[in-house]
């Protein structure tokens, strides 16, 4: 029998998004019903509730045969140093890493000194193929070919994968275990809303993983290359067993649905609805989604339904930088002022995410498209262009940690100061989207019934 750690490095994220950190159960769970698995535990050392002493403590008392670290933008500040820590307190482990960043960046991380990487296909299928193969075989192993989506090293060099990485069908998936999650870490994240972090402040959230995949193909998103062009997506029945079982163990206040555009399939949300209005489970909730996929007898029914904020990627309104965006995401002011209506008579925050440094976007028109989102009475979250496609192998850990939708990157990076140390206008401009004084805090909390003293 294998046993398993799960663990997201300590690091300072500069953003927080529960449903990011969601991977790092559901891959515990599809382990767990592996039968050469034994022990799996995991761990978040990424929310500001650990120290180095502690994952020190882990690592020595854990004696781990598999130890599988989530990857993220974040989290490459401290993975050498807890590569480190592995190799010096639990020598015998071997070290595979998963995640956003390497099935984008794959080649980055074979400058680490890691055993496997997932490139390609659902996290739990390339960690659990990697988990599979050496109970099967032992320590030490060296597999005789590689694995579909994962590469293991060889020596020196490495085994590339056999073909892509599996996925899942949805029944398929392990929803978290509400038990093993820091929600009180995830509260302190949400509490500052001038952060603009994805959760509401003052309310316990219970993520649901309810679909991956998105065939709409934004450029800057990672979701399309690592999760397919077809959206899949959880049956009904098991999305309201889910909500229901974590309302009955665990005083959350609302839910918030991680998919990529929530709205795709339209009648899968009107049957949503529909249960949700009917009740038992009527839960207040939230969701991100495309303006596109929107209408206004949806949006109405939605709020009917327990809906409080809507999420969409407004990213501008300037005509030259829509050029380059799919044909479904550029969106004319009057459309978007409509959708803002309903939103309003529904009694639903609408939340419009907007790209800072889109090519063809000047910081004038990035402020005209905030400006015009407010004044119809929309949260605003900016967040940087990042050009994922301009990463490459031979990056440094310092470079790719750019990557992280806030700082400028990829070669807009290299004209971002004038004399290498002050910043130019433009860039300055930029930031100040970002990082400036917000004092429009949203009160959307006050639409949720808190079920817990905090």
């Amino acid at each position: 029998m294998t046993d398993v750690l799960l663990i997201w490095p300590p690091h300072v994220p500069s953003y927080f998004n529960a449903g990011h950190h969601s991977p790092l159960y559901m891959v515990a769970g599809y382990l767990r019903r592996q039968p050469a698995t034994g022990r799996v535990d995991t761990c978040e050392a990424g929310t500001l509730s650990m120290n180095w002493k502690g994952v020190g403590d882990l690592l020595h008392q854990g004696r781990y045969d598999v130890i599988a670290v989530m990857n993220d933008f974040d989290a490459v500040d401290g993975l050498e140093r807890f590569i480190e820590y592995a190799r010096e307190l639990s020598p015998d482990s071997r070290l595979i890493t998963f995640g956003r960043l390497s099935s984008l960046n794959h080649g980055f991380f074979r400058q680490f000194d890691l055993d496997a990487v997932v490139q390609s296909g659902d996290y739990e299928c390339g960690v659990a193929e990697y988990v599979n193969t050496l109970s099967r075989s032992g320590p030490p192993y060296i597999p005789p070919a590689g694995l579909p989506g994962v590469a293991v090293r060889q020596g020196e060099g490495w085994l590339e994968p056999v073909g892509h990485g599996g996925r899942l069908d949805p029944e398929q998936w392990i929803l978290p275990d509400i038990d093993e999650i820091p929600y009180q870490d995830y509260d302190r994240f949400y509490a500052r809303d001038e952060h603009k972090f994805c959760g509401i402040p003052f309310r316990r959230e219970l993520v649901v993983p309810a679909a991956r995949g998105c065939p709409v193909g934004c450029d800057f998103c990672e979701v399309p290359e690592i999760f397919g062009l077809r959206e899949r997506r959880l049956p009904v029945d098991a999305v309201i067993g889910y909500i229901r079982d974590s309302y009955d163990r665990h005083p959350f206040e609302y839910v918030a649905f991680y998919a990529p555009t929530f709205t795709l399939d339209r009648r899968w949300v009107r049957e949503l609805c529909e249960r949700f209005i009917e009740g038992p489970v009527s839960p207040r909730w939230k969701c991100a989604t495309t303006i596109h996929h929107l209408g206004e007898e949806l949006v109405a029914l939605m709020g009917r339904a327990g809906c409080v904020r809507i999420s969409v990627g407004l990213e501008t309104l300037e005509a030259d930088g829509q050029g380059g965006l799919p044909r479904s995401k550029r969106t004319e002011e009057r459309k978007f002022c409509a959708l803002a209506e309903w939103c309003d008579a529904a009694g639903i925050e609408l939340n419009a995410f907007i790209i800072v440094g889109l090519p063809g976007t000047s910081a004038e028109g990035t402020a005209r498209t905030i400006e015009l989102a407010r004044s119809v009475g929309a949260r605003v979250r900016p967040t940087m262009y990042t050009p994922f496609h301009q990463m490459t192998a031979d990056m440094t850990a310092q470079q790719v940690a750019r990557f992280n939708r806030q700082l400028i990157s990829g070669e807009a990076a290299g004209n971002a100061t004038a004399d290498g140390s002050a910043p130019r206008p433009e860039a300055d401009a930029r930031y100040a989207f970002l990082f400036g004084r917000e004092d429009r805090l949203t009160s959307v909390h006050e639409r949720i019934p808190q079920r817990t003293a905090r």
